[in-house]
């Protein structure tokens, strides 16, 4: 999937049918001139339902397509006959689409399962025909009910990659370089901060036929929690993943510190996303010799204390192996 073509964020219109209108019709047939009221009940306009789908992996169909209508329920006939229900609109998202009011950016809903099913505007009832309003002293009602009118709405879909692992890092940290080594992904690469403008995702192979997926966020930097950079636009990837890979270049200034600051966007992002299994790999690792790698881990294990971490090299293909074997027994703890 190129950069292009993952669409995480777009504004829909969706209007449901109307319900059809109740009939008012006496029966009539030969030597019955005056039967009573046998007019039949309105169809319900049709809904829009949102259905998940595991095969969709970005909100890219609703770049060309915003707007879904269903269709009006049919207006009742003679011999009580009920008129045919409009048809219902199925709109299919990717797993992990959040789906708010416009407006008031409330959630209506959240869908995590395939072929999971909301019913985010409801269609019309249909009008009762005038043979329910026949009574002792109304033998002949003349009158049936009107359909009730669909509902318009502005939603908003905002998709929230499901991945297992999310990386975590600041701009050039070597993310998208990782990505690239450890699965099949083409993520775009450059010497320059903010590469990766949109998530990528990738399937790692790992040993015996077993795989997981990972996330390539864009880097985040000091403030981003308040929007700064890139701001909230790729924060809310990071919810969905089971685990947090922080990326730290072996050659930060403080790897200590840019850990907490990383961790610190988190925090002020979503509380909650400290509950996360949390992983640091230090990455261009192929710069160091035995003997710095040994201070640094001295530093380390005094400064990030109930902390895992591991050295690697997406470069020099060092530690990859260690890694995808630490990233599988905690997605399996």
């Amino acid at each position: 999937m190129t950069e292009g073509n993952f669409v995480d964020y777009v504004k829909v219109h969706v209007s449901s049918g109307n319900g059809g209108k109740g009939s008012v019709h006496l029966h009539r047939e030969k030597y019955i001139t005056k039967g009573g009221p046998d007019g039949g009940d309105g169809g319900r306009g049709g809904h829009i339902i949102v259905r998940g789908n595991k095969n969709l992996w970005t909100l890219l169909n609703f770049k060309f397509k915003r707007h879904f209508k269903a269709g009006h329920g049919e207006h009742g006939s003679k011999n009580r006959s009920t008129g045919a229900d409009g048809q219902d609109v199925y709109v299919e998202v990717p797993l992990g689409t959040v789906i708010r009011e416009a407006e008031s950016n409330e959630v209506v809903f959240e869908i995590t399962k395939d072929n999971e099913e909301i019913i985010i505007a409801e269609g019309g009832m249909g009008g009762r025909g005038n043979w329910h309003f026949k009574s002792a002293t109304n033998q002949t009602p003349r009158y049936a009910q009107p359909g009730i009118p669909g509902h318009e709405k502005q939603l908003t879909l905002e998709l929230k990659v499901l991945a297992d692992v999310g990386l975590v890092g600041y701009p050039n940290a070597g993310k998208s370089t990782l990505l690239s080594v450890m699965t099949s992904a083409k993520p775009k690469i450059a010497d320059y901060p903010f590469t990766t403008l949109k998530p990528n995702l990738g399937i790692v192979q790992h040993r015996d036929f077993k795989s997981f997926v990972i996330a390539d966020i864009p880097g985040i930097i000091e403030g981003a929690a308040e929007g700064k950079g890139l701001g909230h636009y790729f924060l809310r990837h990071i919810e969905r993943n089971a685990i947090l890979l922080f990326l730290i270049p072996a050659d930060s200034v403080d790897i200590s510190k840019e850990y907490e600051v990383l961790l610190d966007e988190l925090r002020r992002y979503n509380p909650e996303l400290l509950h996360k299994e949390r992983l640091v790999a230090i990455s261009k690792s192929d710069m160091l010799d035995e003997e710095l790698m040994d201070e640094m881990k001295i530093e380390l294990d005094r400064d990030l204390i109930g902390v895992s971490y591991l050295f690697i090299s997406s470069v020099a293909q060092f530690g990859l192996q260690d890694l995808k074997d630490r990233l599988w027994e905690l997605l399996n703890d």
